[in-house]
């Protein structure tokens, strides 16, 4: 199935609010859709449906320029998955929320939000591709040998507003600096991926 690409929405203030309206309408009008035939498919190919293009992609789609954003935005965007887990798993309207997110095995939208950023941050360093973002990014040098130098952390530069610390070159460095040394020392980009939705996953459900 090919995945189905929508542009992002940028406003003046950058608080991405129609970016996430945008995203919300397309993605009920799937959900619905898949609701009304919800009865005739398997749980694999009901969740393939909400994950390949229809609903979860389209969420996830340029979501790590979200790292930093209003939490009404991230909400209204929360919102969307849980309909979706709900639809895909035939639960009922009050069902808990993180036990619907845990069974497909869903990180909520603030965890992917990280796990996509942490991702084009590691590619950034091993790669230095994209080179417009390389160059915004560094690592932590310390005058002392002490456990924490043997653990990859980046130089998080000074940002004296909010806003500005949702720039990639702070945005990136934060995130980074908080995953766990057994994500940070991972020497291929597979294991990295596993022990980092295993930490955010953790991070947000246990």
């Amino acid at each position: 199935m090919h995945e189905i690409v929508s542009l992002f929405t940028l406003d003046h203030r950058l608080t991405f609010d129609s970016h996430a309206s945008a995203v919300a309408r397309s993605c009920n009008y799937h959900a619905r859709a898949i609701r009304h035939i919800r009865h005739l498919l398997t749980l694999d190919l009901a969740q393939t449906l909400a994950c390949c293009g229809l609903i979860l992609s389209r969420i996830e789609h340029c979501n790590s320029v979200l790292h930093g954003a209003p939490s009404s935005i991230i909400q209204k965007l929360q919102r969307v998955q849980n309909n979706a887990a709900r639809i895909v798993l035939q639960a009922p309207q009050r069902s808990d929320v993180n036990s619907l997110l845990q069974t497909p095995h869903w990180l909520p939208v603030e965890q992917r939000i990280n796990y996509k950023l942490a991702v084009l941050t590691l590619k950034t360093q091993k790669t230095s591709s994209p080179q417009y973002l390389s160059q915004y990014i560094s690592l932590r040098t310390t005058a002392r040998n002490t456990r924490s130098s043997s653990v990859p952390l980046l130089c998080v530069p000074f940002r004296r507003t909010p806003f500005a610390r949702r720039s990639f070159s702070t945005a990136a460095p934060l995130t980074w600096n908080l995953l766990p040394p057994a994500a940070l020392n991972c020497d291929s980009l597979s294991t990295f991926k596993s022990r980092l939705k295993t930490h955010l996953f953790c991070t947000a459900f246990c």
